[in-house]
């Protein structure tokens, strides 16, 4: 499958996305956070952390919750404030828990890849993101050259922000826009102008940033299909080399900014889906690859060609190409992975601080993937980075017989095939064009979690 060829376009059904468009995760994780246990203590961690090979590289996720505003849209775990002294706080318990997880890995392992989110990161003065990426550099061994990300608010950042954090070690930026319409932006609370984002962007690209990624979101407040494709046809002008298009899921029960979003004006779910369709016509047009989910890449950029070669790989922050990495997570709420263990720091600034102060490490809950959630793991990361399964291998690799471990699934897979979202083989499952779209469906089917309990009310619509 993996010989280094684009796969062929992606195909739009949009009968078939009304007909099976339902609840489903996201999967940045199998099992997903929700399956997340008390029980799996700092202890635990501990010990899966003391237990890994040290020459392997890491991968660090920073999580840094400070916002000016809210954006009514946001369900990230964030705290809204103009007060920057509770910035200096947070960076204290942050320096006193990279320290702890410093003793824990040491110097031994090369980071690979680097990730700032949030929040906003750039919340922080130039002084303090200086200060941090100096304090993660004393405590683990960060390369040259390795990827380097930061999440960026382009109404926070003037052009000597970006120099610096080029300055620092940052070669990739995500920009935030989500839609340059004003009358969405006024329904979001997120008011930013086109030249905003484009003085970021172009400074970046003076600053030899290697890959700047435009973050839009559809079916917000008062979206029209007109106005997004304005939006996106500037968007592909301004020349990112990733675009990624979130879905917009209206859970207001769940995150309390979107209460303050008004449901009438939500866009119709046939006007949701058009958006879909002719954003994949005008990227694909616009020489972009899909990838997968809600990220479309240019094809010389990292992600796609990781794909053609079949090394792309998904984690907490998306699409990623360091399959073998254990990522440590840093900060409130962070979630990492070392070994077959899963672990989220504490969600609330005070329990978080409170672990700290006990020089404990805030590790919240957690998970001990067993050989079952292993299989399962591998399945979903091949179908959502690779929209192709080889029975073979894995049977090889688990020692299963392929069709009786999972004859259940497969009962529903052959459902899916009458509809024209993949082709079972003998050896192998490969998901068709116009199955893509629907991957989470498809994934959903190997979700053991899922099968026990159809709560799926909590998580967002796939399409």
């Amino acid at each position: 499958m993996h010989n280094g060829e684009a796969l062929p376009p992606l195909e739009v059904d949009i009968d078939l996305i009304r007909r099976l468009d339902r609840n489903g995760p996201r999967y940045t994780s199998y099992p997903t956070a929700d399956r997340f246990v008390p029980a799996f203590t700092a202890e635990e961690y501990r010990e899966w952390a003391m237990k890994r090979d040290s020459s392997n590289p890491l991968s660090i996720y920073v999580h840094l919750p400070f916002c000016n505003t809210v954006c009514f849209y946001c369900a990230c775990n964030k705290v809204i404030t103009k007060d920057k002294s509770k910035a200096e706080e947070y960076l204290r318990y942050l320096f006193r828990e990279i320290e702890m997880q410093g003793e824990i890995f040491g110097k031994g392992s090369p980071v690979e890849q680097l990730h700032w989110g949030g929040g906003t990161p750039t919340f922080l003065s130039d002084g303090q993101m200086e200060s941090l990426m100096k304090k993660i550099g004393e405590h683990f061994r960060l390369v040259e050259n390795g990827d380097y990300s930061i999440e960026i608010d382009p109404r926070k950042v003037n052009d000597a922000t970006i120099a610096l954090l080029a300055g620092i070690g940052f070669n990739r930026l995500s920009l935030g826009v989500q839609d340059f319409d004003p009358d969405v932006q006024l329904a979001v609370n997120r008011i930013q102008t086109e030249e905003e984002t484009l003085r970021v962007l172009n400074a970046a690209r003076r600053e030899g940033f290697r890959s700047i990624s435009i973050d839009l979101i559809y079916g917000l407040p008062k979206q029209t299909v007109p106005g997004f494709l304005k939006t996106l046809e500037k968007v592909i002008e301004a020349g990112p080399d990733r675009i990624s298009i979130y879905n917009y899921a209206h859970l207001p029960k769940v995150f309390k900014p979107q209460r303050r979003i008004d449901e009438k004006d939500l866009p119709a779910p046939g006007a949701k889906l058009e958006i879909l369709s002719q954003t994949i016509r005008m990227l694909t047009a616009a020489g972009f690859v899909y990838i997968g989910m809600d990220h479309f890449a240019r094809p010389t950029d990292e992600l796609a060609v990781a794909q053609r070669k079949g090394m792309l790989h998904r984690n907490f922050q998306g699409y990623s190409t360091h399959a073998d990495c254990d990522l440590v997570a840093l900060g409130v709420s962070a979630i990492g992975k070392i070994g077959p263990t899963y672990s989220q720091n504490f969600r609330s600034l005070e329990e978080y601080y409170e672990r700290i102060e006990k020089d404990e490490l805030p590790v919240m809950r957690g998970l001990l993937l067993d050989q079952d959630d292993l299989l399962r793991r591998e399945i979903i990361q091949a179908l959502m980075c690779h929209f192709f399964l080889s029975k073979q291998e894995l049977e090889a690799r688990f020692s299963i017989c392929f069709d009786e471990y999972f004859a259940a699934e497969l009962a529903l897979l052959r459902d899916y095939e009458k509809e024209g979202l993949l082709s079972l083989q003998p050896d192998s499952l490969a998901v068709s064009p116009k199955g893509r779209l629907l991957i989470r469906n498809i994934c959903m089917a190997f979700d053991k979690y899922l099968a026990r309990d159809e709560s799926q009310v909590k998580y967002s619509k796939v399409i």
